[in-house]
Formats: structure tokens, sequence, C-alpha cells
């Protein structure tokens, strides 16, 4: 595997666990009993800390990248191994 195809993986990793960990640790002003300042949502949350979801992402990133490249050298699980509905009918052309 090349360098720049680990860096694009690792890329899409993070992004999809950047997505995944950001709402954990969140709270509303309601469950956190603040009052909601002029011009907010109330949906906002009251303790956004952005380098802990960074720091999460990382982690997550890592340990799903390793995982994967460990499949790709292993080959646990392979396209072969994806293919629910068996090969597709070979069609006669008549040749």
């Amino acid at each position: 595997m090349q360098w720049f195809s680990i860096l694009a993986i690792y890329g899409l990793f993070w992004v999809l666990s950047a997505f995944l960990v950001m709402p954990f640790g969140l709270r509303t002003p309601d469950e956190s009993g603040d009052k909601v300042q002029e011009g907010h949502a109330d949906s906002a949350p009251v303790n956004f800390r952005p380098r802990k979801i960074l720091l999460r992402a990382t982690l997550l990133a890592a340990v799903l990248f390793v995982v994967y490249y460990e499949n790709y050298v292993n080959g646990w699980i392979t396209l072969h191994d994806l293919n629910f509905f068996g090969d597709p009918p070979v069609k006669d052309l008549g040749y």
C-alpha cells in the first residue's frame, strides 16, 4: 500500500470518527441547568471542547485504521466474502 493511500484512508477514518465522537459528553443548557443566552439555540451545547473531540477522533481513527490495515495485509475479509447473492448469472450471447 502506498503512503498516499494510507494517508487518504486514515483521513476518511478520521472524518468518520469525528462525526461519531462529537455528540458524546455534550450538554445542553436544560441538562446542565444553565440559562440559554440570547441569540443561541436551545440545543446549543454549553460545554463544547474541540480539543477533546480531536483527541478522541484521532485515537478512534487510529484503531480503525489498524484493523483495516491488518485486514488488508492478512486478508481476513475479502470481496468474495462480501458477495451475499452469489456470482451473477452468465448470459449466453449466441456468438
